[in-house]
């Protein structure tokens, strides 16, 4: 496939070795180690330490923490709202819940449209209806990743044996049989995909939505790559800090999200 990909490529593409080091040795350094070679002619590069330091901070402080701060908000209003959609619809596709299979069909065909339906997408056609907000940004990936939840969770819930002399009530086998035995792999996957929430949240600024994306999409409009690659840099360190953290808090609840993953096979 790779050979392939290679042959296919457009010839109209034309990749040079100067064009790689004018990027990384001089496009994406910060502008004031660059401003004196640009108005002078020669594009020199030099290293004002104070003006480097100043333009950090005005950039952290100006794009990198609002941006940052809406995304973390965007995604824990997300993470608490996949995990209340998938646990009340888990049910709906659990045979210990609903006998009809007609009616279970129907719900994992719903949770298939939503969870195979591009986030982007669904957050597009929001924004048509509500314009830019985090709304649109909340619903879609709740929507995309709470399907995902739900399906997961309705999985193992097939799997739970129930004893002959358990409640006939659905309520009481909700809440006493079957959810305490599926909440442990239910939380290892919604912290799992805590993570990939984070990034969500951030890519969705293209749409408009004031998140570090935003913020990225309009530093490469304008044509500051030094800005976009250190706002890049910021968001994946915030994703891996994101990412350390749903680990230690995994290990803590001692939960695992590999049963998951070995259920589906």
């Amino acid at each position: 496939y790779v050979a392939v990909s290679f042959a296919l490529v457009s010839t109209e593409i034309n990749l040079r070795w100067d064009n790689i080091t004018r990027f990384l040795g001089h496009d994406i350094l910060p502008w004031p180690m660059r401003r004196e070679g640009f108005l002078d002619g020669t594009g020199e590069i030099s290293f004002p330490a104070e003006q480097v330091w100043e333009w950090v901070v005005h950039l952290v402080r100006t794009e990198a923490l609002p941006g940052m701060w809406n995304t973390v908000v965007l995604t824990q209003v997300v993470l608490a709202g996949s995990g209340l959609f998938a646990l009340l619809l888990f049910g709906t596709i659990c045979r210990h819940f609903v006998s009809r299979r007609r009616f279970r069909g129907l719900s994992h065909y719903v949770l298939i449209v939503l969870r195979t339906t591009p986030e982007y997408i669904l957050a597009y056609v929001f924004l048509q209806l509500w314009g830019p907000s985090m709304l649109p940004a909340i619903l879609a990936i709740l929507l995309h990743n709470g399907a995902i939840l739900s399906y997961l969770t309705g999985q193992n819930a097939n799997l739970v044996r129930l004893r002959m002399d358990s409640s006939r009530k659905k309520m009481n086998r909700y809440f006493f049989e079957v959810l305490p035995r599926v909440y442990g792999q239910f939380l290892a996957f919604l912290f799992y995909r805590w993570e990939v929430m984070m990034r969500e949240s951030a890519i969705l600024g293209i749409l408009g939505i004031y998140t570090i994306g935003f913020f990225i999409d309009s530093a490469i409009a304008d044509d500051k790559v030094d800005k976009a690659v250190f706002l890049i840099f910021t968001t994946a360190l915030l994703n891996m800090g994101i990412d350390s953290i749903s680990q230690i808090i995994r290990r803590r609840l001692r939960v695992s999200a590999g049963a998951v993953f070995a259920h589906q096979q």
